[in-house]
């Protein structure tokens, strides 16, 4: 099973949120509709800032276990070397 890890952020440089799934537009979905009240609803990360697609589940969790230990300023470069502008990539994803 394929699987995706992403970052969603509050604003840019913000709170960011680091998760991982196998449906990332539902997540997404779940996360921007507050379907869950959690971290993203209370820090009011909505927005798909980065992800990255995985054939492996579990190759995508231990890269999702891997970032959460990464230094904020890591992560911000990052995002920013995919999404420089911090757009939002939700409205881009077609599956």
């Amino acid at each position: 099973m394929a699987g995706h890890v992403y970052i969603m952020a509050s604003q840019r440089n913000g709170t960011l949120y680091i998760g991982v799934t196998s449906d990332l537009a539902r997540r997404v979905f779940e996360h921007k509709s507050e379907a869950t009240k959690g971290f993203t609803s209370r820090y009011g990360c909505k927005r798909l800032v980065w992800y990255e697609e995985h054939f492996d589940i579990r190759d995508a969790i231990a890269r999702e276990k891997s970032l959460k230990k990464w230094s904020p300023a890591r992560k911000i470069a990052l995002i920013e070397t995919m999404n420089p502008d911090w757009q939002e990539l939700y409205r881009g994803l077609w599956w």
